[in-house]
């Protein structure tokens, strides 16, 4: 989050010198000790926690700091940086629809699209690419190239994430149709092709990564890792995805040797990783433009995404100033991310996954972590010598107005 001048205040405060404040904003010292004293609230159940200065580099609190825990969601911050790492942001999929040169076969030509939906209501929602589409359309060619026999029929297809050709199997068995998907590669895909029915084209991989990030999507975060991985040199599978994470963290000289990664999204309750080497991961990557869709797709507190409905009641003064994702399991509430706090911006790793299983649990987790944030969270104020802006304030009112 960068910092937000107010410089209406200036103009109306008119101070001799410049100078920043804050109401509210904590130093690293102060930090500490709210951390300190709220952590321990038996509603988070011994977190793992850790809070550095994003401006030093330097450790403010620690809990349980090298615990291994349950990342929930969290894991998607890994997700998001190995994509940066080994994929181009500006990368879209493509899906086409082909008539076969063949009699009684269609060709379905793939790219390994994220952003398929085997939902029409959510293709049609966020404008994914929708396989209830494609199997109609599908299904309709066979049907006009082949006077309505559409008996042992063949779909060809090339680089379709194994979940889609199910999907795709079992849309044709709802319309009473066997057919058989046969996998090719994309230059058989291509020769076998005829012409063009439908396709579709994806957003650009950072609008799908923000999509994933900002609404925890875990389906969209595991195929994206996938790619990422593919890309890596390390394959589609979940050992590719292991080794691709490793090597992310060793590639920052973090220690990787005891994360457990047993999927991208974070579902597993498998997966382990420590507060430490979230937090080292967010210091890392919050400076460097290289990260950027990573550090601006995180959900904004109070705003946006899975925090849109946190802070509004537990914190409103932290609204706008937590930048974070989101990690939850049953008996998992997981928060990690930036708090602005005046001048200081504090990366932040709170893994509270010792919890009861039970909703209640969960939600009393958040709001204590809310709270613990809000009394942190302060915007920054830029104050500046009154006779040093008018002119250019003039200036601009002058400019803004003028034909």
């Amino acid at each position: 989050m960068k910092k937000t001048v107010a410089v209406f205040a200036c103009l109306l405060l008119g101070t001799p010198t410049f100078l920043s404040t804050a109401a509210n904003a904590l130093d690293p010292k102060g930090v500490a000790s709210v951390f300190s004293k709220y952590i321990e609230n038996k509603g988070l159940a011994n977190p793992s926690v850790v809070v550095i200065d994003e401006q030093t580099g330097e450790i403010v609190f620690e809990k349980n700091p090298n615990s291994l825990r349950k990342p929930a969601s969290l894991q998607k911050l890994f997700t998001g940086v190995a994509a940066v790492n080994h994929l181009q942001m500006d990368q879209t999929f493509t899906t086409s629809l082909w008539s076969g040169s063949d009699s009684k076969t269609v060709v379905i030509q793939g790219s390994r699209d994220p952003w398929a939906s085997p939902y029409t209501s959510t293709a049609k929602k966020y404008g994914r690419t929708s396989l209830p589409r494609f199997e109609y359309y599908a299904l309709k060619t066979l049907k006009e190239l082949n006077e309505g026999d559409v008996k042992k029929a063949t779909i060809y297809y090339s680089q379709l994430f194994a979940g889609d050709v199910a999907t795709l199997k079992t849309l044709f068995r709802k319309n009473g149709v066997t057919a058989v998907m046969k996998p090719v590669s994309a230059q058989e895909a291509i020769n076998r092709s005829s012409t063009l029915v439908i396709d579709s084209i994806s957003p650009t991989l950072e609008e799908m990564l923000t999509f994933a990030l900002v609404w925890s999507d875990n389906v969209l975060s595991e195929r994206i890792a996938r790619i990422a991985s593919e890309a890596a040199g390390n394959g589609l599978t979940e050992a590719g995805v292991e080794a691709t994470f490793n090597e992310l963290l060793t590639s920052f000289d973090l220690d990787a040797t005891q994360v457990v990664v047993k999927d991208a999204s974070g579902l597993s309750r498998k997966n382990r990783v420590t507060a430490k080497q979230v937090g080292d991961l967010l210091i890392k990557i919050r400076d460097d433009e290289k990260y950027a869709p990573v550090v601006n797709g995180l959900p904004i507190g109070g705003i946006s995404g899975t925090l849109q409905k946190r802070f509004v009641k537990t914190a409103p003064n932290a609204v706008g100033l937590v930048k974070a994702k989101t990690g939850t399991l049953n008996g998992t509430a997981n928060l990690a991310g930036y708090v602005e706090s005046g001048e200081h911006e504090y990366a932040f790793v709170i893994i509270a996954d010792k919890l009861p299983r039970s909703y209640s649990a969960g939600e009393r987790a958040r709001a204590i972590v809310d709270r613990i944030l809000g009394k942190i969270a302060a915007p920054f104020i830029a104050l500046f010598n009154l006779d040093e802006v008018e002119n250019d304030a003039e200036a601009e009112l002058v400019s803004s107005d003028t034909p």
